[in-house]
């Protein structure tokens, strides 16, 4: 597939990524419902890391395989959260590199998944809180910035798809 068949599949999954996320905990008193929505969420997520891999591989390989990866692991049931930011933060970093998209967005994802990864690290070590309230303000304020990069990207993807990526500096 070409990269911009890649981008408007990544965009489009994005969107369903995200409602049927957002859906999953709003019907989180209806297990039934939540767990087909979660089925939606897992093969969301491992279609975005395919396309997203598929996108940035040209501009590090290694670090597309880790947000594949990432994303893979992301899918499966369990606490996929940390995965989903740390791939993200491996991708928006390879967009970035690779001036696929515009910086200011490419900057976006990068800061939003860090304070994502950094957040979740704390909350895992019983700081911060603890684990996610999805109830909670605070959770929801440090998500903001990621639900926001990831509603701009995809409406980029689908209207602009991606950039050729620029060559990556040799290595020394």
């Amino acid at each position: 597939m070409t990269r911009t068949t890649n981008a408007r599949i990544a965009g489009v999954t994005s969107f369903v990524y995200l409602a049927a996320g957002i859906s999953a905990l709003a019907l989180g008193g209806r297990p039934h419902a939540a767990d087909v929505l979660s089925i939606f969420t897992s093969f969301s997520a491992l279609v975005m890391g395919v396309t997203l891999y598929a996108i940035t591989r040209e501009q590090g390989p290694e670090l597309a395989l880790f947000g594949l990866v990432c994303r893979v692991i992301e899918g499966m049931p369990g606490e996929g959260l940390i995965y989903f930011a740390a791939g993200m933060l491996a991708f928006s970093w390879l967009l970035l590199r690779g001036r696929m998209i515009p910086a200011a967005l490419a900057w976006l994802g990068l800061l939003a998944s860090g304070l994502q990864v950094a957040t979740l690290l704390l909350q895992r070590a019983g700081l911060n809180g603890g684990a996610a309230d999805w109830a909670s303000a605070a959770t929801w304020l440090t998500w903001l910035p990621m639900l926001v990069f990831e509603v701009v990207l995809a409406i980029w993807f689908l209207t602009r798809g991606v950039r050729a990526p620029m060559s990556p500096a040799p290595a020394a």
